[in-house]
């Protein structure tokens, strides 16, 4: 709720708990185990930034978020919580938030699409499990494509590229360095396998806008982008890789700001341990810098957890709000994460802290936010505000007419796949076969031509032959007759007749 420009989140008897606007972009933590109330807090501390006209972004893994469209309802457990926080007097009300329904699945929300050479090499990498050899590699294809004008927008793109390497790979390593065959065929194979999860829908046009995510409606509340993530959880690598590409975009694309008196935009990552779970060390250097970097574009981060000591030392340490619910510690490791939790916090003497978190109720939690300075207040005991919304899921109809009478309906419906990659290279193909058949059916006639030509002239020299092998072999043969016999006609004529016999055979036989 927002009360004297602040952000009230918790009480305690008359204590109250407030974020500061201007230090809600120092980003928070809120943690707890299973079934503690971690989705409460996320979802009234949406409330209270859309309040203040601040839009947010958030996963959600359960379902229950969906209800953030509608009026939430006056049950008796609402009834009770009201009276106990003396909410009347802060003109506590129940009431929808305006709401955006993405799915990466195209199922519950509007389609989320990215394109290929967004998405980049390193983040690929970390989808595609790929080891540091095959990561560098496909550095260098993105490279190649890049410097040969291929577009690569959706998956089909990717794999034809792969396979244009591959059969260009001699080639392609005179420029630029050593392609292994065998390591472009074991990307291509991550890849296949990744698509059977349901990974090319994330991949396209239109992609998704961050300046679509970042608006209020009319009457200056934010926007609440839900992302439905109830199958997505079933994919923690497509989740975890889709989360921190819309993390670098809003840090590449937001412009540095420096100190606002609120937020741009605020960034909630539920289930926060899959972002690091088996990420290279490139990765998390990357997120640890976007983390310090990213508060000075006007965002804020939020991570949400079971137990804080998944997140890295570096980023954790940026993190200063912080809502953290029950943590039993029932092994010696929970013992030894307890105790890092504890020392976390700014120290509280008057209470027993490790006592306290293990035994937390539901809804309650150790609080230490930001003062005006930005100063972590010392940890206290406070219980979380309810929502002003449904908490709960909603039906197909209600989810349907959301998504169909949103502005951004039309723009993200429709699939778009224009000239890239694949056509480019599959045209080239089709050129080259048509170029080589071409010349197979030109070889085909001029042989031909040739082969009847020889045979025409074949013929005639047969025809000659024959044709002059008479006249030769008689005129021969009355030459010789006549040194022989003298002017004897009689038989100059014999030899005559006998030559030309003769002459006949013989021509005949080469000509055949």
């Amino acid at each position: 709720m927002y009360i004297n420009e602040k952000i009230l989140v918790a009480k305690d008897g008359d204590d109250e708990f407030y974020i500061i606007p201007k230090m809600a972009n120092r980003h928070g933590i809120i943690a707890g185990g299973t079934g503690s109330g971690k989705t409460v807090t996320l979802k009234v501390l949406a409330e209270s930034f859309s309040d203040i006209g601040v839009p947010v972004f958030l996963a959600d893994v359960k379902g229950d978020l969906a209800g953030t469209c509608i009026v939430g309802e006056n049950t008796e457990d609402m009834k009770s919580r009201i009276e106990k926080f003396e909410l009347n007097k802060y003109n506590f009300n129940y009431k929808k938030y305006p709401v955006e329904f993405y799915d990466i699945d195209r199922k519950n929300g509007l389609p989320v699409r990215t394109t290929v050479s967004e998405f980049g090499p390193v983040l690929f990498s970390h989808i595609l499990s790929l080891n540091q050899v095959q990561s560098d590699l496909l550095s260098v294809i993105f490279k190649i494509a890049d410097d040969q004008g291929l577009l690569l927008l959706d998956l089909k793109d990717l794999k034809k590229v792969l396979q244009y390497v591959i059969d260009n790979s001699k080639e392609l390593s005179v420029e630029y360095g050593n392609i292994s065959k065998v390591s472009v065929q074991s990307i291509n194979r991550a890849l296949v396998a990744l698509e059977s999860e349901g990974i090319e829908y994330l991949f396209g046009e239109p992609d998704l806008k961050i300046s679509d995510l970042i608006k209020t409606d009319i009457s200056g509340q934010g926007f609440i982008n839900i992302l439905d993530s109830q199958t997505l959880m079933l994919k923690p690598r497509v989740y975890s890789a889709f989360m921190l590409w819309l993390l670098s975009e809003l840090y590449e694309e937001m412009p540095e700001v420096g100190d606002l008196d609120k937020p741009k935009i605020v960034f909630f990552f539920d289930e926060a341990h899959l972002l690091f779970n088996d990420s290279s060390k490139v990765l998390i250097k990357k997120i640890e810098q976007m983390a310090k970097l990213i508060r000075s574009k006007g965002i804020g981060l939020y991570f949400i957890t079971q137990d804080p000591n998944d997140i890295p030392d570096t980023i954790l340490q940026q993190l200063g709000n912080k809502i953290q619910h029950v943590f039993r510690a029932y092994t010696s490791k929970d013992k030894k994460n307890l105790k890092a939790i504890v020392d976390s916090f700014r120290e509280n003497p008057s209470l027993d802290l490790e006592e306290i978190i293990g035994n937390l109720g539901k809804g309650e939690a150790v609080v230490s936010l930001l003062d005006e300075n930005g100063i972590p207040n010392i940890v206290r005991k406070a219980n979380i505000l309810p929502p002003q919304s449904k908490m709960g899921t909603i039906d197909d109809v209600t989810r349907n007419n959301v998504i169909k009478s949103s502005m951004l309906y039309t723009k993200y419906n429709q699939d778009i796949d224009r000239e890239s990659a694949y056509e480019i290279l599959t045209k080239e193909l089709e050129d080259r076969m048509k170029t080589i058949n071409d010349n197979e059916n030109y070889n085909k006639t001029v042989n031909k031509k040739t082969t009847k030509n020889n045979s025409a002239t074949s013929k005639a020299i047969k025809n000659v032959l024959k044709s002059s092998s008479s006249s030769i072999g008689r005129e021969l043969a009355r030459s010789v007759a006549s040194g022989v016999f003298g002017n004897n006609t009689y038989a100059k004529n014999v030899a005559g007749n006998i030559g030309s016999s003769l002459f006949r055979n013989i021509f005949g036989t080469l000509s055949k």
